[in-house]
């Protein structure tokens, strides 16, 4: 009971806090100086005060900043005394007041949050004096403070700082006149925030904002035209207002009476707004979440960082206004490097859309949409920037495939902004758009228009309207199908982001009508949007009745338990109600119903684990749903409980469709299931759709939506398992290729060199690549990569693989450094690059590969060890070690295990591996037996007479341990290579120059 009160006492007296926050540095700070001004004056007269701190202060900058701090602390947490503690700070400062205008700004910027009401009100007041005081850099602070005052915010703290600082400025007019910065941006404040202020409440305020900017416009409108192309904007949005009214005309028809220099609205539209305007309507906290997800949030893993920023600052009815903000600042501020648009962070274009679907009035989406094209309508390639226009058209071309609705409204406001923004200027509105749409082809942040503006998708009155508006772009030499970006500047494909959710922004479900009807200005708005829906409990009650009593209290206790091994525990023992024999088929549907609603949660989200080990695949297998899956692979198909789940399971797939992937995961990933893949085969001729190629395309294009990390681990076994079904047609292939990126595509390469994979076979392979002409670029590319993977060398696609992987190319001679490259990739068991290069430089340049790898072996056993651990290295060039080479090579020994290729039978391989052995501990030799191993059985042949030696091929190493016997390729084509053979370990005495004498290359 006695910690109570500790709790609620603030810790304290400048910033908010709890007894969980650690103490603030710049609150520990300021006390420190609070308490040295108190120690110099404790007990003295004002006079005896004022020349103890003056002699403090002349000791030097360090004790006159403490002074300072301390007399400005005062001035935030003593109200009665800032009287006093201000007039001491003007007369004991020697920096004109620096030191606190910097203190000042950095409150505002990171801790304006967290102070508390006393503090809040003596910062304006300071600030106030300051002003009054003609303190240079005042108009600075002042600044930063109407960066404090939120858009669509109407809170009585919120209200309380814009009148606040609008009295400062309506109070010292005569000392804002003389700063042009200082005008624009509370002009361009102002403006934005007489929006928020439309309530009968708040008519005296609104009337203090009208009035001031009113005032600034008519007297300083040089100032304010500083501000650009979004002052007509925000003109445009409180022209209704009858003062404002009067202005708006003036600056339409008598430009003169504002300015004698100012010659139209033209001269605004046609200059770009600076970024410092559209960053100052967004609080510090607001952009330092923006910027945080732009430049570190994963692609994918935004929703809940969306979750957070919509509750704290989009949850309210007049947020609304506040989108436009957002926007502007996206297209405007933001401008991601090269290295962010080519990686997987989340791009520009998924917030805009997000933040589209999130309005839930009308004028709000209008709005939102004009200040996402604003910089369209009066675009000039030579001054404007590809970054301020590339947002909209990605936000057009990545909601065709989720949200086509999306697509055709942004389309259809595009199209009549062109005559509506301004019919005066419409051949300049239009020769704008024209010039963004060609700047975005030249820039490649598309390939093609005509895709998007002439889609099947779209209303057959919009592409009309397309086609009348744009008909340069509505023609392409391919078929209307969506083309893949080429991303902005960078130029770098990215097609992992088209597909990552069901939805590219987030969860949220967006309802939009299906027909585009013409609008004046408006274009065709978004239809309200549901807030984000809160998880309800499941509920089962409708099919609850439908069970018999021993099933109801089974699946009431999985209704009430959240407990993953409790939940196990009870599906278990339904599935086994299930099998028995008495159990009423009747009940099948609603029990699949129940089960459908209960478990929704396990199908949202990835399946597949981040970091990919027997163990997290053992655990990610491990949910209640599984139960049935593993009952049915450790069942035998004559079993009668067999048939009767798998009815089960057909049932369920009727009310949850990814049930069908979730379980060629399971058979792909448990261990239990091992060899039982074919399964499915009899899941797919149980549901209703009885074909087993149908089930699998349906199931394969569900997870191709849903997760394609997920497909492209499902895909070799799919391949595989079922090669009837997946290479008799492209249907599949066209699946995967429409949604990998780059490293993606190189992970199937590598699995179709290492023979894992075979995407083609000879009956169809030029029937699938005929129909691949019709599709995407990267798709094209994408499936001529994997096929050329089949037979020809193999270079790496991107940058994007790794360090190593950009230098190797398999097309020339391994030499020494590009070795030692591919062998500092680190090993990891999911990564088969290193061993596909091995691989294929072992059955092309064997000789030269063994010398440079015997050349890496042996330098490596001569270097210290070093204790790392291989397994947490970075995706970075990691340093070579022993261990690292002798993991590579053991992979290389397993994939060559059941070939004829004789790498391991080369002398140089087999005498490194003998020196390596000598010096090794026993850990490494007991870890790498199996390689070691050859070279004991070569030390061995070196000791036998020479006719024994001679037979050592059909006693290697290899075929000791059940692998393919070590023939040369040549062995099999010809019987007449035994000149060659002799080049190989069997004869000891060779020298090592001799294993140049294969002649592998004829290859």
């Amino acid at each position: 009971m006695d910690a109570a009160p500790a709790k609620a006492k603030p810790q304290g007296r400048l910033l908010v806090s709890t007894q969980l926050d650690a103490k603030d540095e710049l609150e520990e700070r300021l006390e420190r100086c609070v308490g040295l001004v108190q120690s110099l004056t404790n007990g003295l007269s004002e006079r005896e005060a004022n020349d103890a701190l003056t002699a403090n202060v002349c000791k030097g900058p360090a004790q006159h900043e403490e002074v300072c701090l301390g007399l400005f602390s005062l001035v935030l947490t003593e109200p009665a005394q800032a009287q006093r503690c201000y007039r001491d700070l003007t007369l004991l400062n020697r920096d004109g007041m620096n030191v606190v205008l910097v203190k000042i700004n950095q409150i505002l910027m990171e801790k304006f949050l967290k102070l508390q009401d006393v503090p809040r009100t003596q910062l304006v007041w300071l600030v106030r004096e300051l002003v009054k005081s003609g303190v240079i850099g005042a108009d600075g602070v002042v600044m930063t403070l109407l960066k404090q005052i939120a858009g669509g915010d109407i809170s009585t703290k919120n209200l309380w700082l814009a009148e606040s600082v609008l009295d400062i400025l309506l109070d010292q007019k005569e000392w804002v006149l003389k700063s042009g910065m200082l005008i624009a941006m509370s002009v361009y404040t102002y403006l934005r925030l007489i929006v928020d202020h439309g309530a009968p409440n708040l008519l005296i305020l609104r009337q203090k904002e009208v009035d001031y900017c009113i005032s600034m416009l008519r007297e300083k409108f040089v100032e304010c035209q500083i501000i650009g192309r979004d002052l007509v904007r925000l003109l445009q949005n409180v022209a209704r207002i009858p003062e404002m009214e009067l202005v708006w005309k003036d600056l339409l028809h008598s430009p003169q009476v504002l300015s004698p220099q100012f010659t139209g609205v033209l001269q605004l539209l046609t200059a770009r707004t600076s970024r410092k305007f559209l960053a100052c309507r967004l609080t510090p906290d607001m952009e330092t979440k923006l910027l945080f997800m732009t430049s570190r949030v994963r692609f994918g893993q935004q929703k809940r960082y969306q979750d957070w920023f919509q509750r704290q600052y989009l949850s309210t009815a007049e947020s609304q206004s506040l989108r436009c903000d957002l926007i502007r600042y996206i297209c405007g501020v933001v401008h991601p490097s090269n290295e962010v648009l080519s990686s997987d962070i989340l791009p520009r274009w998924a917030i805009i859309g997000w933040l589209l679907t999130t309005c839930t009035s009308n004028v709000a989406a209008s709005n939102a949409k004009l200040a996402l094209f604003y910089d369209w309508l009066f675009f000039n390639p030579e001054k404007d920037s590809i970054m301020n226009i590339e947002p909209a058209i990605l936000v057009m071309h990545h909601s065709m495939k989720p949200h086509p609705a999306i697509t055709a409204t942004l389309l259809d406001f595009m199209c009549r902004i062109i005559p509506h923004f301004f019919p005066p200027l419409e051949s300049q509105v239009r020769q704008g758009v024209f010039n963004s749409l060609t700047f975005i082809m030249e820039k490649r942040v598309l390939a093609h228009l005509a895709p998007l503006f002439d889609n099947p998708k779209l209303d057959r009155e919009l592409r009309s309207m397309l086609r009348e508006r744009f008909p340069e772009f509505c023609s392409s030499p391919s078929p209307p199908t969506e083309v893949k970006m080429e991303e902005s500047v960078s130029m770098e494909m990215d097609n992992n982001v088209m597909d990552k959710e069901e939805g590219c922004y987030d969860s949220t479900e967006a309802a939009f009508s299906g027909t585009t009807k013409r609008r004046k200005e408006e274009g065709v708005p978004f239809h309200p949007i549901k807030e984000a829906v809160v998880e309800e409990p499941a509920d089962i009650t409708p099919w609850l009745d439908q069970l018999d009593d021993t099933m109801k209290e089974k699946v009431q206790q999985l209704q009430k338990t959240s407990d993953t091994e409790t939940q196990c525990e009870v599906m278990q023992e339904v599935v086994d109600l299930i099998m028995e024999e008495d159990f009423d088929p009747e009940q099948m549907s609603a029990l699949a119903s129940c089960l459908a609603e209960l478990f929704k949660d396990h199908f949202r989200g990835d399946v597949l684990p981040d970091d990919i080990t027997d163990e997290s695949l053992e655990e990610s297998v491990s949910k209640p749903v599984c139960l049935i899956f593993r009952n049915l692979v450790t069942m035998q198909e004559d079993n009668s409980g067999f048939s009767v789940l798998l009815d089960m399971l057909a049932e369920f797939y009727q009310k949850q469709p990814k049930i069908g992937y979730h379980l060629l995961y399971y058979l792909k990933a448990s261990k239990a299931a091992n060899g039982k893949m074919m399964l499915y085969e009899s899941f797919a001729q149980a549901t209703a759709l009885g074909d087993l190629h149908t089930c699998l395309m349906m199931d394969m294009k569900a997870c191709q939506e849903d997760d394609v990390r997920l497909l492209c681990y499902l895909t070799p076994s799919i391949y595989s398992e079922f090669p009837d079904e997946t290479l008799r047609s492209g249907e599949l292939l066209n699946m995967i290729v429409a949604v990998i990126d780059s490293t993606q595509l190189q992970e199937l390469m590598c699995h179709v060199m290492m023979g894992n994979l075979v995407m083609f076979r000879k009956d169809s392979v030029l029937n699938i690549l005929i129909q691949s002409l019709d599709w995407e670029t990267f798709e094209q590319y994408s499936t001529w990569q994997l096929f050329l993977a089949l037979a020809f060398p193999w270079r790496p696609s991107s940058p994007s693989c790794s360090t190593s992987s950009t230098k190797v190319s398999s097309t020339h001679w391994p030499s020494e450094e590009m070795v030692k490259m591919v062998l500092s990739r680190p090993c990891h068991h999911d990564d088969q690059f290193t061993t596909s290069i091995l691989r294929h430089w072992a059955s092309k340049h064997d000789d030269t590969l063994g010398e440079h790898i015997k050349a890496q072996l042996i330098k490596n056993n001569n270097q210290p060890r070093k204790r790392q651990s291989l397994r947490s290295s970075s995706s970075k060039l990691a340093q070579l070690t022993l261990e690292q080479i002798l993991e590579h090579l053991d992979n290389l020994r397993l994939s060559l295990s059941n070939t004829k290729n004789n790498f391991f039978t080369q002398t140089p391989i087999l005498q490194a591996l003998q020196h390596v052995q000598a010096s090794c501990d026993e850990a490494h030799k007991m870890r790498f037996s199996d390689l070691f191993a050859l070279a004991e059985e070569y030390e061995d042949s070196q000791a036998k007479p020479p006719k024994s030696r001679r037979k050592t091929p059909a006693s290697s190493p290899r075929s000791r341990k059940g692998a393919a016997p070590p023939t040369n390729e040549e062995d099999s084509a010809s019987s007449s290579a035994s000149d060659e053979e002799d080049s190989k370990p069997k004869a000891p005495k060779r020298k090592r120059k001799g294993s140049s004498a294969v002649g592998s290359d004829s290859d």
